[in-house]
């Protein structure tokens, strides 16, 4: 039977998460890095929008958001109980004016923007989190689970554009939260790094 195939980009946030989840629920899968300035022609006749992460199920099934694929992952198996720490309310604010923010924040050339301003936007949203990690060190509870995957690898892109400044926001859950999911074996594992696929390459398979 052929293995799912995961079309990915390593430093993506949406890829980032969707390895997550299939290196939790264990899914062995072939995984094809992307160049994005030259995407590969199966992938675009997969899924034409031509945006990582995109699954393709042994089964043919095309999923190409990935939050879905986190979900099918997870359904499938989910050692950990991940799928009973999910706030789909919460992930949907990250997704949503979190993100639209970060994007600005992080690239104000490309979208004509202060970053100065939309780092401010997104203050708001970082305090939440602070204030939900009171209770028990993660987003939704004392374990980790799909609300942490689905908002950490945001949190991470924030940080990174100015770590000095971030570090210094008074924000001290959060901030551990996010150092010590950046040192876990988990994401160490799904941040391997492989050489962009090519037609024809001999296939790199990853067992959960």
């Amino acid at each position: 039977m052929a293995e799912p195939i995961l079309y990915s980009f390593r430093r993506c946030p949406y890829a980032m998460r969707a390895r997550l989840a299939l290196a939790v629920s264990g899914a062995r899968y072939e995984l094809r890095e992307v160049r994005l300035a030259d995407k590969p022609v199966h992938m675009l006749s997969i899924s034409p929008k031509g945006t990582v992460p995109v699954l393709q199920t042994a089964d043919a099934v095309v999923i190409d958001e990935s939050l879905s694929i986190m979900r099918w992952a997870l359904g499938s198996r989910d050692p950990q109980d991940w799928l009973a720490r999910d706030d789909p309310a919460l992930i949907a604010c990250n997704d949503g004016v979190f993100k639209q923010h970060l994007d600005r924040y992080k690239y104000p050339d490309r979208h004509g923007s202060d970053p100065a301003e939309h780092r401010e936007c997104c203050l708001p949203f970082l305090a939440d989190l602070e204030e939900r990690l009171e209770a028990g060190g993660q987003l939704s509870g004392a374990e980790a689970g799909m609300t942490d995957a689905a908002i950490m690898p945001f949190v991470r892109q924030f940080a990174a554009v100015d770590r000095q400044w971030f570090d210094a926001l008074p924000l001290p859950r959060l901030t551990a939260w996010l150092a010590g999911h950046l040192a876990s074996d988990l994401f160490d594992r799904v941040m391997r790094r492989v050489a962009p696929w090519n037609p024809g390459d001999p296939p790199v398979f990853i067992d959960g």
